[in-house]
């Protein structure tokens, strides 16, 4: 069975704390008047689990400071979590690089929360928690809720940009073609005329039909070669992106994969996209 409502505990808890916010260092304005490009980065973190078993957001902090990022999308982000401490992930995460949190839970799990997150050190006007759909587990098929948190930032340029944070089911496929329609329905229908960035772990490979959907209505910043993500250690498959929309206003001026193998089970994507006046 579809589910298409909003977990109960997103119901429960309310907007305030779905988008959880710390303080958080910003770009003066005289460093970002003068900025025509944003760095972005997408990164799956594993829960704050590395490839040694050791549970480090410091050393995660390290990989997304020295790329000095604009806007960050984290998905496997936990929140007061048995398994990760009963640390609140996000805020650490955002406090140790500076900038400013919003979490997006996705479920319970193991007495805290379990979901997708947004870094960034632009300002923020609006934020919106999204789920989308997915198949109820069941005794023999283990799925989870998914969703989607997008905030709405005041670009360098000075006008109105939106960045989503998504992670689409691991393992029905038919699941992840519905949240790529449902990507698509929300983030990019007709009229809907909002530059936008979309990234996160779509568990898709290049040429997938979920893939092929999203391609419909975004632009791929993705290298030539395609580079794996999964795993961090030999990967062997692509399936993290960062997506852009619409036509015209944006140039990939950088794209990779960042060679880090240790502090996660995905590696992470980057790219520098450059605004573009109209």
């Amino acid at each position: 069975m579809m589910k298409n409502t909003l977990p109960s505990f997103a119901k429960c808890l309310g907007a305030v704390i779905v988008a959880a916010m710390t303080s958080a260092t910003i770009l003066p304005a005289q460093e970002t008047a003068g900025k025509t490009s944003l760095r972005i980065l997408c990164y799956n973190i594993h829960y704050g689990q590395g490839n040694d078993g050791v549970y480090d957001l410091e050393r995660l902090a390290e990989v997304i400071k020295a790329v000095k990022p604009d806007l960050v999308a984290l998905q496997e982000v936990d929140v007061m979590v048995r398994r990760s401490g009963k640390v609140h992930q996000a805020s650490k995460l955002g406090e140790l690089c500076g900038l400013k949190t919003f979490y997006g839970p996705t479920q319970h799990y193991e007495g805290g929360l379990y979901g997708n997150a947004i870094l960034t050190n632009l300002p923020v006007s609006d934020v919106l928690i999204q789920p989308l759909p997915y198949t109820d587990a069941t005794p023999e098929l283990t799925t989870y809720p998914r969703a989607a948190i997008a905030v709405t930032v005041t670009a360098p340029d000075g006008k109105p940009l939106r960045f989503i944070s998504t992670h689409f089911q691991h393992n029905v496929e038919s699941d992840r073609v519905n949240q790529a329609h449902a990507i698509n329905e929300l983030f990019a229908a007709g009229g809907d005329d909002l530059r936008s960035i979309l990234a996160g772990d779509m568990n898709a490979i290049p040429g997938s039909e979920p893939v092929n959907l999203l391609l419909t209505k975004w632009q791929n910043a993705i290298d030539e070669a395609a580079a794996p993500t999964v795993p961090s250690q030999n990967p062997t498959s692509r399936i993290d992106y960062i997506f852009y929309r619409s036509m015209g206003q944006f140039q990939v001026e950088e794209t990779r994969v960042i060679d880090e193998s240790i502090a996660s089970d995905h590696r992470p994507v980057f790219a520098v996209l450059k605004l573009v006046a109209e």
